[in-house]
């Protein structure tokens, strides 16, 4: 799914209306859209909607949606912004909706009564043309829904039970806030967001998400995202080069399983991770690769951990390495570069620490001899012995502390096997590129994609609306900003995932790309089922083959 700016929208709708389907009809398709959306989540006979009008396209949405949710049953009033007089308004009047403006409204009383009953309210005074900040009419009707509500949950609150387990008990007292496009207030490029704008339990959007949808803070007040389709061509939006991913996208990517395959099959992947400090972290990378399909899975751990890694560990082979005080040192180069033969992929980083011994060892697998090499006396005294060290590694993810590491090693990115996969989240990309964290947040798919062309190997920036950038330029973004993958051990499953599906054969950026989404519909799952607070990274790997089904199966 194509991923657009405000420009690349206005510019997909001129050309679908110049082909033939008109702004009109996008228009009608898309209020029909939104009322479709309200009535799928609940029964709404009955039911009192109260939608804002603004003077725009957006308010044209909302009054098309006014006069299906009224014919479905509902009690609809709509509130303009300004007094408008066309075809849709008409539309709704016919239908029984009741219609009232601001400048006719001495003291908000109407609106008070109407906002302080409703059970949906639909926020369609300003969409994806809106200016910053909010018109201080807009910001009055805005302030005055939102004191409403707040009035409405200090009372006694009625609880009702959640339709699934696990989701948030809501009030009865509380409606339902829908949002058309984005909450008004919102720039669908930068991000920013109006103090007055009206948080939305559920945007709904048409033909693509907009960039701002994934910005923050706008993208806090968006709440769930939802895609209607309004009949627009999908080739007009053909030159439009970032994308959001989907099931779509993820579906055929993901390996086939057919039925005479046997281990080696589906692959072999070793994982080069742990310390005393950090057991968990080669166990939660090996079974989220296992949970994702990998035939065979190597635990590559110091030799002082690797009894306490097997106890958690049943189903990995291991290869036990040389450390230091639970350390990887530098003479594990040597027993791992003799144990490589016959994996297809090589995950490093997860728990090996930023310890000097960690980091020598890591310096030594690159052909590296950093300062910190030579403070502990590690040297290449001939050709041949440099010769000797250079190891052959299969095809490589990096995570965490081999981020961490490689980040103090000049030009580290040429030492790296042709397309490496890297996963770094926001801290560990300020080290790797020099940036600060803010400059990073400022502009995730940007910087991404900058050091994917820069370093020649796949960057998975990892974060709410995680960005997978190739070096060829090509950008696709996540569509998860889920508080429950926010966890220790979240990143670790997240690059078991990718180096499983880069074993089965994946190139560089498809198993990238097809490891992040699948790992956040895993997280999905958890937050479904569990909430927003208490999911572990092992609830999340545990959900990896339901993932892996949802995709499969549409």
């Amino acid at each position: 799914m194509k991923l657009v700016s405000v420009e690349q929208m206005r510019s997909i709708e001129a050309a679908s209306d110049t082909a033939g389907h008109t702004y009109d009809m996008m228009l009608d398709r898309a209020g029909a859209g939104v009322a479709d959306v309200i009535r799928r989540r609940s029964a709404i006979e009955g039911k009192r909607v109260l939608v804002l009008v603004g003077p725009g396209n957006n308010g044209g949405d909302g009054l098309v949606a006014a006069k299906h949710l009224r014919e479905a049953g509902a009690d609809v009033a709509c509130y303009l912004l300004k007094a408008r007089d066309d075809a849709r308004v008409a539309a709704a009047r016919e239908a029984g909706v009741f219609l009232s403006a601001l400048p006719d409204d001495r003291g908000l009383r109407v609106l008070r009564l109407r906002s302080q009953n409703a059970d949906v309210i639909i926020d369609a005074l300003f969409g994806t043309g809106a200016r910053l900040p909010l018109p201080a009419e807009a910001g009055k009707i805005l302030n005055t829904v939102k004191g409403d509500l707040d009035a409405r949950r200090d009372r006694t609150p009625t609880w009702v039970a959640p339709a699934n387990p696990g989701l948030e008990t809501r009030f009865l007292d509380a409606p339902l806030i829908v949002a058309v496009d984005g909450p008004s207030g919102m720039d669908f490029d930068s991000g920013e967001l109006d103090p007055g704008a009206l948080p939305a339990d559920v945007s709904v959007t048409f033909a693509y998400p907009k960039v701002g949808h994934t910005r923050f803070p706008a993208a806090d007040a968006c709440g769930e995202l939802i895609v209607v389709d309004i009949g627009i061509d999908p080739a007009l939006a053909k030159d439009v080069s970032l994308e959001m991913a989907d099931a779509a996208l993820i579906r055929p990517l993901l390996p086939a399983r057919p039925a005479s395959a046997h281990k080696g099959t589906f692959g072999k992947v070793m994982i080069v991770a742990g310390s005393l400090h950090y057991t968990g972290a080669p166990t939660l990378a090996a079974l989220a690769a296992y949970r994702s399909g990998a035939g065979l899975v190597t635990a590559a751990v110091p030799r002082s951990i690797a009894p306490i890694v097997a106890a958690k560990l049943a189903e990995a082979t291991f290869q036990p390495l040389p450390d230091a005080q639970g350390v990887l040192s530098a003479d594990a180069v040597t027993v791992l570069a003799q144990a490589l033969e016959g994996y297809r992929a090589l995950l490093l980083g997860p728990g090996l620490t930023r310890e000097k011994e960690a980091a020598a060892f890591v310096e030594r697998l690159f052909g590296a001899q950093s300062p910190a090499m030579r403070r502990m006396g590690f040297t290449l005294a001939t050709k041949a012995q440099a010769e000797s060290d250079q190891v052959v590694l299969p095809p490589l993810v990096v995570d965490a502390d081999g981020l961490n590491i490689l980040a103090g090693i000049a030009e580290w990115w040429k030492r790296l096997p042709a397309s490496s996969v890297l996963t770094p989240h926001p801290g560990e990309m300020a080290r790797l590129s020099g940036l600060s964290t803010e400059e990073i947040g400022a502009d995730r798919i940007g910087v991404a994609a900058k050091f994917a062309r820069q370093w020649g190997h796949v960057v998975v920036l990892k974060g709410a609306f995680s960005v997978v950038a190739a070096p060829d330029g090509k950008v696709v973004v996540m569509p998860f900003a889920n508080p429950a993958l926010a966890s220790a051990g979240s990143g670790d499953v997240l690059a078991g995932t990718i180096v499983a599906l880069r074993g089965q054969g994946l190139g560089a950026f498809d198993a990238a790309l097809a490891g992040a989404y699948l790992h956040g519909v895993a997280g999905e799952l958890a937050r479904r089922e569990i909430g927003g607070a208490g999911v572990v990274a092992g609830d999340v790997l545990d959900r990896l083959p339901g993932a892996l089904r949802a995709i499969a199966n549409g």
